[in-house]
């Protein structure tokens, strides 16, 4: 190949990257993002000038925001694709925590390139250098490391050869995936070397389908075979996988019910008989029910949080036991599990083929389906509005978005109470409908995350749904979907502040302190009058189209507008928050946040009454 900078050889040896699945290819890092400055300019931006029409290049505002496109795009791509994001040192390089964080739990790829402070040292410190007294070889970068699946710092430019294989290698194994950083001295990225041509040769990386042992496949299948209550839980793997279908075959052949995780939810249509939609703190009352009296339960892809476990007192039967499917070995062990490490597809296939022709009784189906229509009767409920000119409510938004979209829409929430009614409400239509990302439940993922969900399905309606809080944590990117006319559709939900916090603080005894967006009043609380902030002329001045109805029929009009719409457009709703007006229904499961032992205030020792009723209920399985 010749002599290149090590910067140069860095996006040679990325662009002829591709992953492979079930003999389709894909091209590993299809584009970078970037915001330059002096440390990355004259390396990687140089690079990315100089192979241009081999590597295309995003623009983006925000460093953080950029993490989260790309993990959109790579949720959106089944983890097949993904982009890598350079940065300059120091700010901008810290700024990638975040969205290192989100990516390394949430097991989706990433390649993250920030630039490092000179490795040559010809200067000591430099601009926006960290000086620590107890080491010469530490910079900011390293607070990546906790975050990143995989780290390097490239020294000397022969060096990147075996840190960018190992880079890409991580990137591509389904069970180790998620954020990978490459440091890049800013030095060393302008450095030149003569490169073996072996290195830019075309690589393809096999995603493995690993297929269970055979004597944890024999465990498990006696297992379910001896159950009365199965219950399966579809978590995120079963997506990643793309083992929906296989899901779909051996739940409606085995009739056992299937409830879902909130990375797993839209792995069953909403209408299939076997869905019983969300489980756990914002679960369906079928789901946490059927999760209350099972014997075996079955996890699939999960990773068992908190929230799904009802942070540890929703698995009640006496004798209940666990099998868990993954990929990764580490989460088979959890809830005392029978492990089956596999992929979800291979798994779900073999437990089938030799279940067959095992089934449930027809008591046990029709107990969950007469219970699935009672849900879905209270979901119609909660979405629909009494009076058509009033103003909408949360839930009426979702319902008045539910009478609009297909299968070919895609909603993106991270935060906030969304999250909670999504998961309880949302009737998913397809697979990759229902994004929501809720590993990290990061507030300012959503706008971005379009943005890198529009830019992997193009053509589709891309929804992002934010509340007041969290647009204001993270607007920027607007500005990118209108650069590069991305019609992304934006739904913000004004409630004056922090509403999800807000009613768990109350719940809580914190009464609701500082989570309202309201004056200061003479007492120093946030009493007074809403604050007056216009959202909607905010969303118009970063160039986007503004809608902004009053009334539920208003609210209809407009969305369809939107979807419509060849441009950014944005939905601004002011929502109904009065108690008065019926919403969704309450959490069916409990959700651990300690309360205040000791407290001078009635509304806290209340709570911490209740807390400790609560608490007795849970239970560690073993």
């Amino acid at each position: 190949m010749g002599t290149l900078t090590v910067a140069q050889a860095l996006v040679r040896f990325l662009a002829a990257q591709y992953t492979e699945r079930d003999g389709v290819r894909h091209r590993l890092i299809p584009a970078v993002w970037g915001i330059f400055g002096h440390g990355n300019v004259a390396g990687i931006g140089q690079a990315l000038v100089e192979y241009a029409d081999e590597m295309p290049y995003h623009q983006g505002r925000n460093e953080q925001a950029m993490v989260h496109a790309a993990v959109g795009y790579a949720r959106q791509s089944g983890r097949l694709s993904t982009h890598a994001v350079t940065t300059s040192i120091g700010p901008g390089a810290t700024n990638l925590v975040t969205g290192a964080a989100l990516a390394t739990i949430n097991r989706l790829p990433v390649l993250l390139l920030p630039g490092d402070t000179f490795a040559t040292r010809p200067a000591d410190p430099v601009l926006q250098q960290l000086e620590v007294p107890y080491a010469g070889d530490l910079s900011v970068n390293d607070c990546l490391r906790p975050v990143s699946t995989y780290f390097d710092r490239v020294t000397r430019p022969e060096a990147l050869i075996p840190a960018a294989l190992a880079a890409v290698r991580v990137l591509t194994d389904p069970a180790q995936t998620g954020a990978v950083t490459l440091a890049l001295p800013q030095d060393v990225q302008a450095e030149a070397y003569d490169w073996p041509a072996e290195f830019f040769a075309e690589r393809v990386w096999r995603v493995r389908r690993p297929s269970p042992d055979e004597d944890e496949l024999d465990a498990a299948v006696a297992a379910i075979g001896r159950a009365a209550r199965p219950l399966i839980v579809a978590g995120g793997g079963v997506k990643y996988s793309g083992a929906e279908e296989a899901l779909d075959t051996f739940a409606s052949l085995t009739g056992i019910p299937v409830a879902s995780t909130q990375a797993g939810k839209g792995a069953l249509r909403h209408d299939h008989p076997q869905d019983m939609g969300a489980l756990g703190h914002t679960g369906t009352a079928v789901a946490d029910h059927l999760a209350r009296t099972a014997d075996v339960v079955i996890g699939i892809g999960t990773r068992w949080t908190d929230f799904t476990t009802a942070s540890g007192t929703l698995f009640t039967h006496p004798d209940v036991r666990f099998v868990n499917l993954n990929i990764a070995a580490f989460e088979t062990h959890k809830m005392a599990a029978l492990p089956l490490v596999a992929d979800a597809r291979e798994g779900l296939e073999q437990l089938h083929s030799l279940l067959d022709p095992h089934h449930v009784t027809e008591h046990y189906v029709h107990e969950y389906a007469e219970e699935k229509l009672r849900w879905d009767a209270r979901v119609t409920a909660a979405y629909t509005a009494a009076d058509e000119d009033a103003r909408p409510t949360q839930a009426q938004v979702l319902g008045a978005l539910d009478t609009l979209v297909t299968g070919d829409d895609i909603l993106i929430n991270a935060a906030g109470s969304l999250p909670g009614d999504l998961h309880k409400l949302w009737r998913a239509r397809s697979a990759d409908q229902y994004h929501v990302e809720y590993g990290y439940s990061c507030m300012g993922y959503e706008i971005p995350a379009a943005i890198g969900v529009a830019l992997a399905a193009p053509g589709r309606p891309v929804w992002a749904l934010v509340g007041d809080g969290t647009y204001l944590m993270n607007p920027t990117e607007i500005v990118t979907a209108v650069q590069q006319r991305l019609p992304i559709k934006v739904v913000i939900l004004q409630n004056h502040g922090y509403a999800s916090i807000g009613g768990l603080s109350e719940s809580v005894g914190g009464e609701g302190y500082g989570t309202a967006y309201r004056f200061r009043a003479r007492d120093g609380g946030f009493t007074g009058a809403p604050l007056p902030v216009d959202l909607a002329a905010n969303a118009a001045s970063l160039g986007m189209r503004v809608l902004t109805p009053r009334t539920v029929c208003d609210l209809r009009e407009a969305l369809a507008d939107a979807r419509a719409s060849t441009v950014p457009t944005c939905v601004y709703v002011e929502t109904e928050t009065a108690d008065t007006v019926s919403g969704p229904p309450p959490a069916q499961a409990w959700w651990d946040v300690p309360v205040a032992e000791t407290s001078t205030r009635p509304s806290a020792v209340k709570a911490r009454e209740e807390y400790d009723r609560h608490v007795t209920a849970r239970r560690r399985h073993l």
